[in-house]
Parts: C-alpha cells; structure tokens; sequence
C-alpha cells in the first residue's frame, strides 16, 4: 500500500511542502473527529490521478461508520464526483440526500484540503445518522466548532504550522474539557468537564461572559512566574499550549485560534486536568537526576581506586605484583568508563560504541607502551542497556590487551580489528589481530589437519598458554557464559593471528 507521502508526491500534492501540510492535518483532526461526532477520510490522487483513501479518522464521542480500515480503498462513483467537485470548486460540497452505508444512514461532505490556493487533497467527513444526538448545547458549540475549522480547512487556514500535535503527553482532548471564546476572550461556553477542571483550580462562578484570561490569572500566586505563552493561550490568540499551575493543580490548556480571511473570530481552548501527571513526571526526573548523580560518583570513586592502584603498582618492586596491580588499574577504569557514560544520560542505556572506542584505546596503550597497536571497530554495537554494557566492556577490554600483551612479541606495530554485528536476534563481535598467532610458525604444520581442540594446549606457545588460561581469560568466559548467556571461541585463521568470537543474544543485551 502507498505511504502517504508516496501518494502525495504523485499528484497534486508535488512538493514538500503540500506533504507537510497533509501530515499536519492527520496529525491534528482527532479533534474535528470528535467536535463533529464524524468519521473522517483523507482522499489523495495516486499516480494515475484517481483518487485513493489515504488516512481515516474515527470520533471517540460517538460511534464509527467504519467498523474495519477503508485505507487504500477507491471511493463510489457518488463520492468521486462529490470530490472532484471539491477539488475543482474549492468549496465544501454536501448532498442533501443521506448516502447509505451497510444499511446506515450516513450524511457526508467534501471538504477540499487548500494550501496555497490549491487543492492538495480532499476530506470527507461522514456522520452516522442513526446515532446522531438529540442537539444540547454541548452537541451544538461541538458541531459549530468543528464547522468552523472545517470551513478553515477549505480557505487554507488550518492545519496552523505551529500547533502542537493532539499526539503529544498530555495533551488537552474535546472530552477532557471543551470552552469555546469569542473574538474578544471571553467565554461562549464551557463544557461540564471543562468547568471542573477550571474548579481545581479554583475558579467559581458563572464563567459565560467572562473573561477567561482574568478568571484563571486571578487564581495564581503572586510570587509564581507564568508561562509567557499563557495570555495568549487563554485569549486564543495563538495556536499554542501551555500548563497553567495554582491551588496545587496542573491544568494543560491547548488553544485553537479561529479565524475567517486571516481575522480571528473566535477560538476554542481544550483543558485537561493533569495534576497526577505532573506530579508522576517529577517524580521521574527526581529519580533520573538521582541515578545520574549516583553512577557520577561512582564513577568518580572508581577513577580514585584506579589512581590508588596506580600508586601502589608504581611503588611497588616486585614485577608480578606490578603488573597485577596494573591490570586491576586497567579494569576499573573501564567499568569508570561506563558510569561516566551513564552520568550523562537521562536512562539507564549506552551508546557502546562511544564507551567501546574509549577504553579499548585505553586497554592497547596501557598493554604494550613499547609497541604501536591500532585498535579498529568496524560495524556498530548501538545502546544497551546498562547492566549489560559493563560486563561487555570488560570482556572486549581484556580480549584487546590479552591480544596486544600476547600477539605481538618482538613486534614494533600491529592492529587489532573489532568487527561487530547486530541481528535480530544476536550480537556477534569477533575480535582479530595481525599478530603471531595462536602457534609457534614451527608448529603449524603439526595441525595442519584442520583446528584443534583449543583445550590440547600441547602446541600452544608458552605465552598464548598464559593469554588463555590466565586470569584475563577467566574473567572472560566467566562474564560471557554468565552475564551474557553467550559463548566465545579462539581461532587461529590460516591468513595469521588470531580470532576471538563473541556471540551472545540480542534480546538480552538491547
């Protein structure tokens, strides 16, 4: 099925713009939806100029004509003529007779989507006759207000480029609370939900004729700093929301300036009560802003030890005890890698390659000083998560030295390649250097017959015994098949060096 803008750039609709325009008003036309108790169908030409359903819209205040999606479909011949009419006209079309749909009387219009001066598409907008209310005064500013907005589509005012999409957290919805304006700011009128809302805050009284933007600044504190966008909300004069907080309630208002010609007529101002969602957001970033402070000191407790290690490794005379302590240094700088990472995150995920990149420069450096060793990443690993993040730095960061300390004996220069690949459902990094190998080139003829079992460590050079079975080694496979649930294998490739790979699932890991 064509993508929306695919069938936009086919016709009418030939530059970006028009497809922007056309994402706008799907974006925003839940509230013409629920303001007109209507089903609406966005039509767009495809490439043979005919027109197709590209988006609808189901009201959420009453009942749909469409129990299953009509997307893709073509219109009957009563609608395509109903909406070339549309498009050619530029004007609402609507037919006094009811159309029928699956034994429902349905009443529908056209209404031509105009952006500068051209129809780029068409609406219906369907309404279910047999459902329809006895008209109160809520249904009748409902329909009016989605009557003014409809109108405002077909002259090319509305979607507003620079309202914000019914889409966002917490935003203001028509059954949250629904206060129509006049041109002047005060109040036309206000459903029942929009009144209780305004109470939480503690706005009483009669609210019609009353200006809106005084009743509600009225209720705020002094001392507190609004919103500078708030007058303009409240007087709908500009298509914006804003959160509005007094008497320890939160109300989010959302206004819709409109307008006939460019001059403002009127709005409506959508409210919603969202107190517990402030009060929840807070909570969380309380909550982000402890655990940031928290992996910040731990990172900073981490680079301590590592100096404290440093110090003693230097002071200390005894070669074995030296390097050990060196190693432990090394080790604990790349778990402070991760923490400092995470510091600066608002999650609890990392962006690994960043933290990859880091400490394996840091594990070649410290490994081999006297030798150049480049260390090279190809593929990318992505984020993880961050309890996973540690142990996999870890792993590649003694893999890179243990390859550096043990590969390149006698060697001036050397690289050591760190290839990754992420499927869907595993994570594989192989780990190669241009190093001496697993065996002594003496040797090599004595496996010729294909890789030995990596146990038998009968041919094995003394110092690849050591890179093996050494601590370094230990930590490894124990991180791999215990904090991965994964696997990893040494190799010794015929084209020299040696592989080390890596595979553990992704499920787990993203």
């Amino acid at each position: 099925m064509a993508t929306l803008t695919d069938q936009a750039l086919a016709g009418d609709a030939a530059e970006n713009a028009d497809v922007e325009w056309l994402r706008l008003l799907v974006g925003d036309w839940q509230l013409i939806a629920d303001l007109g108790f209507a089903d609406l169908v966005l039509w767009v030409r495809d490439e043979t100029g005919e027109f197709v359903a590209s988006r609808q819209c189901r009201p959420s205040t009453g009942s749909t004509i469409h129990e299953t999606d009509i997307v893709g479909s073509r219109p009957t011949e009563n609608q395509r003529d109903r909406l070339e009419r549309a498009a050619s006209e530029l004007r609402i079309q609507r037919d006094r007779e009811p159309q029928w749909y699956g034994g429902v009387a349905v009443r529908e219009e056209a209404i031509p989507v105009v952006r500068g001066g051209r129809c780029i598409g068409v609406i219906t907008r369907q309404t279910n006759l047999a459902t329809a209310r006895t008209p109160g005064r809520l249904e009748i500013h409902y329909i009016e207000g989605a009557d003014e907005i409809i109108r405002m589509i077909s002259r090319g005012e509305f979607p507003h480029p620079a309202a914000p999409a019914m889409s966002r957290r917490g935003a203001p919805r028509v059954g949250d609370g629904f206060i129509r304006l006049d041109s002047d700011g005060a109040v036309l009128f206000a459903s029942p939900n929009a009144i209780s809302c305004l109470h939480r805050l503690g706005v009483t009284g009669e609210l019609t004729r009353q200006s809106l933007s005084r009743v509600i600044t009225e209720q705020m504190d002094a001392s507190s700093t609004p919103d500078e966008t708030l007058p303009l909300v409240l007087t709908g004069r500009a298509p914006w929301r804003t959160d509005i907080e007094a008497n320890r309630a939160v109300l989010s208002l959302r206004a819709v300036p409109l307008t006939v010609s460019g001059r403002r007529v009127g709005a409506v101002v959508l409210c919603r009560d969202v107190t517990e969602l402030r009060r929840r957001e807070r909570e969380i970033m309380t909550k982000d802003a402890t655990i940031r402070e928290i992996h910040h000191r731990v990172k900073n407790n981490l680079q301590t030890v590592a100096a404290l290690l440093r110090l003693q490794a230097r002071r200390t005379q005894i070669p074995e005890a030296r390097t050990a302590l060196a190693e432990a240094m090394r080790r604990v700088a790349t778990i402070a890698v991760v923490h400092e990472t995470l510091s600066q995150t608002f999650d609890e995920t990392v962006a690994f390659d960043d933290v990859v990149d880091r400490s394996l420069r840091l594990a070649a450096d410290v490994a081999s000083p006297e030798a150049q060793v480049r260390t090279v990443r190809e593929g990318r690993f992505g984020t993880l998560r961050a309890e996973v993040a540690t142990p996999l730095a870890l792993v590649l960061t003694e893999l890179v030295t243990n390859a550096v300390e043990h590969g390149f004996p006698g060697k001036s220069s050397g690289e050591v390649i760190i290839k990754c690949e992420r499927t869907e459902g595993n994570l594989t990094v192989i780990i190669s250097d241009t190093g001496v190998g697993l065996r002594r080139p003496t040797e090599a003829q004595v496996f010729a017959e294909g890789e030995p079992d990596i146990d038998d460590l009968s041919g094995l050079d003394e110092v690849w015994q050591e890179g093996i079975n050494g601590l370094g080694s230990q930590i490894v496979r124990t991180l791999v098949t215990g904090e991965l649930q994964g696997t990893i294998e040494w190799r010794s490739p015929d084209s020299g060096g040696t592989e080390v790979i890596l595979q553990a699932p992704l499920q787990d890991l993203s």
